[in-house]
């Protein structure tokens, strides 16, 4: 039984790692709290002098939490106005429009 979740423990650490590296948001709490229940209940089931595999992925899934809750509450999102592809907008707009006037003329 230990064994079992040893893997599963292993497995959703890894998948913890990965998640909180992508900007999933809290999304990738999920696993972090899937990883340390499994985590703590190969501790429980672990002899005392088999604990340091639980210990170090206790680590490992603690990290990932306090990296996903930092990335969520302490960076702020900022949108910065993109000047130049307004500037296009408005120009091909107003090359439209002149494309426009030019062909009522050649119509008239």
């Amino acid at each position: 039984m230990r064994k079992i979740f040893i893997i599963l423990a292993i497995l959703l650490t890894i998948l913890s790692v990965i998640f909180s590296a992508l900007p999933l948001g809290t999304l990738a709490l999920a696993p972090i709290f899937l990883a340390l229940i499994a985590i703590f209940i190969a501790f429980k089931n672990s002899e005392i002098d088999q604990r340091k595999l639980p210990k170090r992925l206790f680590i490992v899934a603690y990290l990932c939490a306090i990296v996903v809750v930092g990335k969520t509450f302490l960076m702020k999102d900022k949108v910065a106005k993109d000047t130049k592809f307004e500037q296009q907008k408005v120009e091909t707009k107003q090359e439209a429009k002149k494309d426009l006037e030019d062909l009522e003329k050649d119509l008239k």
